[in-house]
C-alpha cells in the first residue's frame, strides 16, 4: 500500500486538537492547535543541522496540507 504523504488525525478526548501526520522521512505527527511536534524518527543533531532544510519544507508542507483539506471541508 502506498502512503500518502500528509494525513489528517483527530481524537475525541483531544477535541480542540487536530494533527497532521507526516509519513515520509523525517516522520512526525503536528498538533496544528499547539505547534508541538513528535518525531517518529530518531535523528542526531548532526542529521538536523544537515537536514533543516528538508524538515522546515516539510512542517511548511504539513500546515500547508491542512489548509487545503480545511478548504474542501469549507466547500
Amino acid at each position: 500500500m502506498k502512503l500518502p504523504k500528509y494525513l489528517i488525525a483527530d481524537n475525541a478526548q483531544l477535541e480542540d486538537d487536530i494533527f497532521v501526520l507526516h509519513t515520509e522521512f523525517p516522520r512526525f505527527l503536528i498538533n496544528i492547535h499547539t505547534d508541538e511536534i513528535e518525531w517518529l524518527d530518531e535523528f542526531s543533531q548532526e542529521d538536523v543541522k544537515q537536514n533543516a532544510q528538508i524538515i522546515e519544507e516539510c512542517v511548511q508542507g504539513a500546515f500547508a496540507f491542512f489548509d487545503e483539506e480545511m478548504k474542501h471541508y469549507d466547500s
